[in-house]
Parts: C-alpha cells; sequence; structure tokens
C-alpha cells in the first residue's frame, strides 16, 4: 500500500500540521523512516511537505526540524513588516496604477517576502530529497501553485523517473527539480505576497485553482491517504445574527477560507462518496470489472481549535506596522477579523499553540492512527 500525505494552505495555520505530524511521529518507532511514500502540499503545507521530504530517512527527526522552524517564527522573520515597509510596498501599488497595474521591475504585493525566501533558503536542503527518494525512502513529493498565465492549477513533482506527466480539467502534473521558487511561488496568497516566476510564467498560491487538492496524490501512485485539515472549530449558530456590515478584514477572511479550506472539504465529501458507490458495487455486483476505480483508505484529522479566536488573543504580539494595518481593516475584537489574522499571524507563540494542539487532536485520534499505519499499541 502506498501512503500519501496531504497538507493544504493556510498560511500561519500550517504550525497546526506540524503538531499532528509530531503525534504520528511519536506513535512510530523511534528511528523509523518516512511512513508516506508520497507527499502532497500546497501553500504553507507545500513547505511541510518538502522539509519532510529532505529529512525522509528519519521520520521523527524531520518533524522535529519542521517544529523548530515554526517554533522560533517570527513576521520579520517572513516579511519585511516594518511601518516604512507596509508604506513603501502601498506607494508602489498606487503608482502602479498609472502603469495599467502592471509593476515595472518586481511583482506587486503588500509584503514583501524575500526574508522568507533567505530563510526557506536556509533551512532546507533541496538536494537531499533526490538522494532520499533514490535510497528508497521517499516516491514523490508534489508542490502546487496556480498559473497566472493560462489559470491551470500545476502540481510540480520530483520523484521516481517512471512517474508520468498528467493533464486533466485544468490540473497539470509537472516532473521538477524542487527549489524555494516552487515553496514561494505556492505560498504567494494573492496580493499579499508577490508572485514568482518559474521558467517562463508567473505563478501564485497553489490553493487559488486547486480544485481537487487530493488528486496530485492519487494521480502519483496513493492507496490510501492522510488528510491533515485546518478548519477551524467553530460552535456558529446556523441562524446568526450580525447588526453591523463587515469589515474588510472580514471579509479577505472569508474569501481565504474558501481557497484554503473549502475545496479540501468538498473534494473529501466527493471521495467519500465514491468509496460508498463502491462498496455498494461491490456488494451487489462482486464480479464487475471495475479496474480504473478502487476505495481509496482515508484518514482525516480535524482541528479542535478555533483558530479566528486564538488569532485574535495573539494579535499585540505582530510587529506594530502589520498590527495597525490588520486593525484599520478590522482584524480582532467584536469585528470578527480574526479570521484574517489567523492566516498572517507568523509569531512564534500562536504557532506554538497550533502546535499543541495539532498534537492533542492527534493523540486522541491516536487509536485511529495506529490502525492506519498498522503499529503495535
Amino acid at each position: 500500500m502506498k501512503t500519501g500525505l496531504v497538507l493544504s494552505g493556510g498560511g500561519a495555520r500550517g504550525a497546526y500540521q506540524v503538531g499532528v505530524l509530531k503525534a504520528i511521529a511519536d506513535l512510530h518507532p523511534k528511528h523509523a523512516s518516512n511512513p508516506f511514500s508520497i507527499i502532497s502540499g500546497t501553500s504553507a503545507g507545500a513547505i511541510n511537505a518538502v522539509a519532510l521530504a529532505a529529512s525522509a530517512n528519519n521520520f521523527r527527526l524531520g518533524v522535529k526540524k519542521v517544529e523548530k522552524l515554526w517554533s522560533s517564527l517570527h513576521v520579520n522573520r517572513v516579511v519585511r513588516a516594518r511601518a516604512v515597509d507596509l508604506a513603501w510596498n502601498a506607494l508602489k501599488l498606487s503608482a502602479s496604477l498609472f502603469n495599467k497595474g502592471v509593476a515595472r521591475h518586481k511583482p506587486l504585493a503588500m509584503l514583501n517576502n524575500d526574508p522568507l525566501r533567505d530563510l526557506l533558503s536556509h533551512i532546507i536542503r533541496f538536494n537531499n530529497i533526490q538522494r532520499r527518494i533514490d535510497a528508497g525512502y521517499l516516491e514523490a513529493v508534489a508542490i502546487t501553485a496556480t498559473s497566472y498565465a493560462t489559470g491551470n492549477s500545476v502540481s510540480f513533482f520530483q520523484g521516481n523517473p517512471d512517474l508520468m506527466h498528467w493533464r486533466r480539467n485544468k490540473r497539470i502534473g509537472v516532473p521538477a527539480i524542487l527549489d524555494v521558487r516552487h515553496l514561494l511561488a505556492s505560498s504567494a496568497i494573492p496580493s499579499v505576497f508577490p508572485a514568482e516566476k518559474i521558467h517562463r510564467q508567473y505563478f501564485g498560491d497553489g490553493s487559488l485553482r486547486q480544485l481537487a487538492p487530493l488528486s496530485p496524490a492519487l494521480k502519483l501512485g496513493a492507496d490510501r491517504i492522510l488528510v491533515i485539515g485546518v478548519r477551524g472549530h467553530q460552535r456558529t449558530p446556523i441562524a446568526a445574527r450580525r447588526d453591523h456590515m463587515p469589515s474588510m478584514a472580514q471579509t479577505v477572511g472569508h474569501i481565504f477560507n474558501s481557497a484554503f479550506i473549502d475545496t479540501l472539504e468538498g473534494d473529501l465529501d466527493n471521495l467519500l462518496r465514491i468509496n460508498e458507490l463502491l462498496g455498494v458495487i461491490q456488494n451487489e455486483a462482486p464480479y464487475f470489472e471495475g479496474n480504473l476505480l478502487k476505495p481509496i483508505d482515508t484518514l482525516v484529522i480535524r482541528p479542535s481549535v478555533d483558530f479566528d479566536k486564538l488569532a485574535t488573543e495573539h494579535i499585540a504580539d505582530l510587529p506594530r506596522g502589520l498590527r495597525t494595518v490588520l486593525k484599520a481593516m478590522g482584524a480582532g475584537g467584536a469585528s470578527g477579523g480574526g479570521n484574517l489574522a489567523s492566516y498572517l499571524m507568523f509569531e512564534s507563540a500562536y504557532c506554538k499553540e497550533l502546535i499543541q494542539y495539532g498534537y492533542s487532536d492527534a493523540m486522541a485520534e491516536a487509536e485511529h492512527i495506529r490502525q492506519f499505519f498498522s503499529l503495535q499499541n
């Protein structure tokens, strides 16, 4: 059985995935190698995916490295968030209106992510990915980004030479030697982070047009998948009432939810329905030859944390410039803008709490995890 790992996008919410992976590592033997044949990541999940792939020979050590990265994170290690930097970027965005909205030298965005480029180039040993694949610790790792030129969802994958590219319904799989450009492209949230150029095209966040987030792992041969979601747990009544108009932060937060979360949940629902249908067919017509379809065993770990509320509690941790901008947009308090802040809260205190929540949620599913991986108690 080829086990796939699917890590979705979600900005700073990606720290939650690390906690889940830490629990899975603790449930495995101490020096176990990577238990996933295929790893697929998008946006923040792409960073975790590549970091794990580079250390696939020792799963627990690889998770510790990713945990150290998130636990020591600070906004200034991801973006240039001083007030002068934000003002300069806003000025460039305004000036671009006199040039048909196009930048003259560098892609436009509210935040400059050059610090993230330096951080990832220093932390992740991209050359190790092919070594782990050649040694048999991993079959493939895929990173998904969105092409601004074609609108296609492009999955750049590095893996065994027998893996073939694919094209289906605006979804494309392209073999590549992964580097920091692919990570920056996959995590380039529109208007927030600049687009990244790879070859002759500019790419943005992979969640934008990724209508089937589970597809890359399945296309690369996964027979079963473990999915770590980033939809926060909220007890919102069906007929909730809000007397004031939504703030800009609340509006943008819902847009982010649609891109990062809703498509994954929809794809999971489709997969479960197909599994049920195949089960009915096997019961009613056991001799039916459906070689092209097979049930996919799926384990999903979902958060118990309310990301919005937790991010609101940590807004004071942000640099003054970014904090001022978020509050001006309505992030925090009764305005309901904690959703947006939860995606941009690249601060160690917030990330550490998410890691702990992820660990606790996974340990609560310890028995299911042991069954999924056929582990001994």
